[in-house]
């Protein structure tokens, strides 16, 4: 099956660039460093990159679903770290973090090798 990855994919490549801005929103928004926030922006920003990247060359079931994981993690983590009186930081992570989990969500729904392993999915003869 020969499809134009620069196509199939770009749930990934928007998943790579909110991953490098989260990556980097401890210098744009001033966060203390070192500071639990700041690890949570660079850990998780690097591990969304890199997975995205990832992805980008091949598509791995596994690779989706921890995006997700940590999108949800990008999305809860102001009120988890208690932050969430920080109105710039809050909406950063809600808004990134539920990007990143609808982004992974779609390309799961929508990407033939990802669709494959939904339940009930490929069992219709």
């Amino acid at each position: 099956m020969a499809t134009n990855p620069s196509v199939k994919r770009w749930q990934d490549q928007l998943i790579l660039l909110l991953g490098l801005w989260f990556f980097i929103t401890p210098w744009v928004f001033g966060y203390p460093i070192p500071s639990t926030q700041a690890w949570t922006a660079f850990i998780s920003g690097a591990v969304m990159a890199i997975l995205a990247a990832f992805d980008l060359y091949k598509t791995y079931f596994w690779a989706v679903v921890l995006n997700l994981l940590v999108g949800i993690w990008v999305a809860v983590s102001p009120w988890v770290l208690r932050i969430a009186d920080n109105r710039e930081l809050m909406w950063n992570s809600v808004v990134v973090g539920i990007a990143v989990v609808v982004l992974a969500l779609w390309e799961m729904r929508t990407d033939p090798e990802l669709v494959k392993h939904w339940p009930g999915a490929g069992h219709a003869t």
